[in-house]
Order: C-alpha cells, then structure tokens, then sequence
C-alpha cells in the first residue's frame, strides 16, 4: 500500500440548495487498501460515494484516478475509466439469467461496438465463479436469496475489472454467516490490488475488514485513522452514542406480572433482506424499556411490526392477546400508539390541529383534558398552537410529534429515535417531559435509541438490538459496565 494514492479526493462539496451534504472531504486510497466510511445517517457517506461515481455532481473539488481528475464525469465514463460500484439495492434484469446479467455488465458501452468482444462468455462464467454464483449462474434472478442477489451486484461492479471498486452497505440485510462470506470477498479485492472503498452502518464488520477508517458527520470528517482509533476518538463516540456511557442507578422495576408486549421469535424480510432475526422481548406494565442499537440494527422494524405496519413470523401478543391479522388502525386503538423517527406531521395543519387529529377518537372531555395536560407538558407548544407545523424547530416538531400520540391517551408509547437532529438544549428539555411523563402517569414506554446516554437514564432494563438480532438484555447500570466499551 506504498507509493501514490489510486484514488485522491480533495475538496468535495455538495449542496442540496442550502443543505451542505457533503462539505470539503479529502480521502486517499492506495492500490489494495480498504478505506471504510462511516457515520450516522445523514452523516453524507453515500452522497461521496455518488459524487465519486458521478452519479451527483460535485459543486467543487477533484476526484483523481491515478492522477487524472474525473470529478464531474458522466457515470458510464467513470466507470469506463476504471471505478466500480456495488449497489446496496439489487436492480436485475428478471428475465435474464445471472450469466446473462453479468453478461451485460460486459457488453461495450459504445453505439461503434455493437458486439461483444470475443471470450465474454468465458469471462463471465469466471466471475460468477469468483464471486460465489458458479452454481446458480443458469438461474434467474427472482429464484435466487438475497445474499445471492448481493453478490451479483459484485459480479456486475468487477465485470470491467475495476481499479477502485466502491461498496455500499454490503453487510445490510445478511446473515452473521453472510457477513463473513462477504468480507472474504472483500479482501480478495484488496488481495487483487484494487482500492476499496467500503460504507456500512455495521461499524464492527467494517473495523474488521477496512486498513483505515475515515468517519463523517453532517457532511465533514471527524476522524480518521485505525479503526480502533476512530472506534476510541471521543468525537466519535459523542457522535453514536451521544456522550460518555455511565452507569445510572437502576429505577424500581414494574411489578411482577404479566407482560404488557410480548415478542416471540419475530422475524421480518424485506424482499429477501432480514431486517429482524428472530427477536424477542418482553415489556411489563408500567415499564420504560430501550432497545439501543446503531442505525441499521432493526429498531424501526421492530417497532412497525409491533405496529402492524410491516408483515412478519413469529407471535407478538398485547395485553395477552395476539396482534395477528389486526390493521395498524385496530392495534392503535387497542392502546399502542408509536411517535415515528420521521415525525410524519401534517407541515400546513396547525400544531392545535395535528394535536386534535391525535385526539379525535376520544370524547370531548377527554380530549380537552388531554390537550390541557400536553400542553402543560410541552409549555412550546401552547405557544405555538395557530403555528404551522413545518415552520416550527425540529426540537418543536419532536415535542409536537410526541404530544399527538399521547393525544390517543395509549396504554403503550413507542418513541423511535427521538433524539435524532436534535440541539443538547432540546434534549435536555426533551429529557425532562419523559421524566414528568414517567412520574405522573402509568403509561408504558419502548423507546429506541441510538443515543445511548439518552436512552440509559430512563431505562428499566435495556435490550440491545445489533444486526437484526437481540444481543444482549438486562438493567443499565450492568449495560454502562458490560458494553460501554464495546457498544461500537
């Protein structure tokens, strides 16, 4: 890995109108080094990566394949110049065979070269070999797993023998089993002297796979390094995790009785892609549960097939009884009402509005009382009540978001990732509201987070969820102690 960089990145910038998404990023790769990229959501990693393919096209800097600046390129000139990409979504052409896929990805891209370049038939037989299809090459697309279908997104990005070969997400949706069968993979393209530039929200497997780390967030680099260093830069644990992990003193648990939520052995696909593995969890009455994870682990997942947004395998009993064949209307008002990550509020309804809309099932009493005691909870938005909702902060979106579930006067608040964008002021306020909500009512909370010092504090037991699977369960002080260093 000596000697001049194959790729060199210098001065990327990217605007979405007045969103810098990616905002003066530098970046080397050498012949047979791994860069992996990391960062929350939002961070910018994918929108490098389409900026280097010239899928974006940058607002300023280079992007130099062995020293000849391609930034602004066309994609099929890139890739013709000798950069590879593999796709997170698979997009096959069903009615060909993977042979024939692959096939394709070999044909000239020039109206002056119709034909195909003798020996392409052989050529491509050796790649599907190479990456582990040899088997299934006669078949089509739609018979094939989804590990299969990654893998011929593989075959389709090396078809021009690449020099840089960028890959992102390759771990999302695959087994543990996957996970190293694609990462041996991988080092066999550094292994065949390619520079590899590898995204995904697995941050263990990409630390074991990558030579350097380069971590982002809100479009700038943060760190970069060893993956143990980055793994160990305060920046960057600030960033995941929200803060230092501390032990806090464990709340008295919920009586011993029968689970409020059950969860048994519940798995999810999308497509052929296992979002959920298998998950159980239970909580009791009364109770506020976390289910901490990285972005990417199944927090959502889970939450809208408790929700009945998404189909699934496995039992999930509420109340002792099965959600089994219920809408996600009769679950949510059954009790369950869940506060989802994207808010979704109605932006030119009136925060008193959207508050209503929650509340419009109940009497008028009710709802009058109700709107009362939020409003005393969330003292922002009585301010804001004639206010449009997407002229508020996010901060105040969060609490208006929060509130209007709460308006259904649930039995069960699921809070997916509430944290998410929000100032240290706001989730301190934020903090605050759930406290006073946890002392005044005997409402039950299952809160997802990615913050973990958000997430800990108001914690009866915590689970951790990783790569679709349920890792680990037990109170938050032995959390703090356990996993505090190995979180990420």
């Amino acid at each position: 890995m000596s000697g001049e960089p194959r790729l060199q990145v210098r001065g990327l910038v990217k605007r979405f109108g007045g969103l810098v998404a990616v905002n003066g990023i530098d970046l080397d790769i050498r012949p047979g080094e791994i860069l992996g990229l990391i960062g929350p959501n939002g961070s910018g990693k994918s929108t490098v990566m389409k900026l280097i393919m010239g899928i974006e096209r940058p607002d300023a800097g280079a992007v130099r394949l062995d020293g000849v600046d391609l930034a602004g390129r066309p994609p099929h000139r890139i890739a013709r110049s000798g950069i590879g990409i593999v796709f997170q979504h698979s997009r096959p052409l069903h009615r060909q065979t993977v042979l024939e896929n692959i096939k394709l990805a070999l044909l000239p891209d020039s109206l002056l070269r119709l034909a195909a370049a003798p020996g392409v038939d052989e050529r491509a037989r050796a790649i599907a070999e190479r990456v582990g299809l040899g088997a299934v090459m006669h078949r089509h697309p739609s018979t094939l797993p989804f590990a299969d279908l990654r893998r011929m997104e593989m075959a389709k990005a090396i078809a021009r023998d690449p020099r840089v070969v960028l890959v992102d997400e390759p771990f999302a949706g695959l087994t543990g089993g996957e996970v190293a069968a694609f990462s041996e993979l991988i080092r066999g393209f550094r292994a065949e002297g390619r520079a590899v530039l590898l995204v995904d929200h697995n941050v263990k497997s990409v630390a074991a796979l990558v030579d350097r780390v380069l971590a982002m967030y809100l479009g700038e680099r943060i760190a970069e390094g060893t993956a143990d260093e980055v793994m160990r830069d305060e920046t960057v644990r600030r960033v995941y995790l929200g803060g230092k992990i501390e032990a806090v003193a464990q709340r008295a648990a919920a009586a011993a009785s029968a689970p409020l939520l059950e969860l048994d052995e519940v798995s999810v696909l999308y497509g052929k892609a296992q979002a959920l593995d298998k998950v159980s969890l239970r909580v009791h009455e009364g109770e506020f549960v976390s289910i901490v994870g990285l972005n990417g682990a199944g927090k959502t997942t889970l939450f809208n097939a408790v929700s009945g947004l998404v189909p699934h395998n496995g039992a999930i009993r509420y109340a002792g009884k099965s959600l089994a064949g219920m809408t996600a209307g009769a679950i949510a008002r059954a009790g369950i009402a869940q506060c989802p990550e994207t808010r979704e509020l109605f932006g030119d309804m009136s925060v008193r509005e959207n508050l209503d809309l929650g509340g419009q099932h109940l009497p008028r009493q009710s709802r009058a009382r109700q709107l009362d005691w939020l409003l005393e909870l969330f003292p922002i938005l009585k301010e804001r009540a004639s206010q449009m909702a997407r002229t508020l902060s996010g901060g105040e979106q969060q609490m208006l978001a929060i509130a209007r579930a709460l308006m259904m006067q649930p039995k069960l608040l699921i809070l997916d990732e509430p944290t998410l964008g929000l100032a240290p002021v706001i989730l301190e306020l934020l903090s605050k509201a759930l406290e006073r909500l946890r002392q005044s009512t005997d409402i039950t909370v299952l809160l997802g987070e990615q913050n973990v010092t958000f997430a800990l504090p108001h914690a009866d037991r915590v689970y951790l969820l990783e790569h679709a699977r349920m890792l680990w369960e037990g109170p938050p002080a032995r959390f703090a102690e356990e996993m505090g260093t190995g979180y990420l």
